[in-house]
């Protein structure tokens, strides 16, 4: 594992957009925006059970994430890590505190009916960086 950079943690903890890249079971590249932050040494971000991230992070841990700043787009972070924890228990109220960060909305506004959030951890293994 890394450490993050000042850059890359400013980043992923603004209110910046990320994109996470997930391998399919065929190899391919599965590609979604993600709302993030950190958690002091690991990137989080928070999907749902039956999406195709967390099938493919179940099946292969490996993942590539890029942020920048939406002030300034040429300020980059470029991470490649893995995943190291997939976690229901909070994943409700973490979704909520990022609908407060990404919407100033004290609910996630998009749940659906019977859906199973998931928070997910990854540990960084490189960091590349834009200024």
């Amino acid at each position: 594992m890394v450490e993050l950079p000042d850059l890359a943690r400013r980043l992923l903890d603004g209110k910046n957009f990320a994109t996470v890249a997930t391998v399919m079971g065929d190899g391919r590249p599965q590609a979604s925006v993600i709302w993030i932050h950190t958690d002091g040494p690991h990137i989080v971000f928070n999907t749902a059970e039956g999406r195709v991230k967390p099938k493919n992070m179940r099946r292969d841990a490996r993942v590539a994430i890029a942020v920048f700043d939406m002030e300034n787009p040429y300020q980059q972070a470029m991470i490649q890590g893995r995943v190291v924890a997939m976690e229901h228990e909070g994943a409700d109220a973490h979704i909520d505190a990022m609908a407060k960060k990404y919407l100033d909305l004290d609910s996630y506004p998009y749940r659906q009916e019977g859906e199973q959030r998931v928070i997910v951890r990854i540990e960084p293994e490189k960091v590349a960086l834009m200024e």
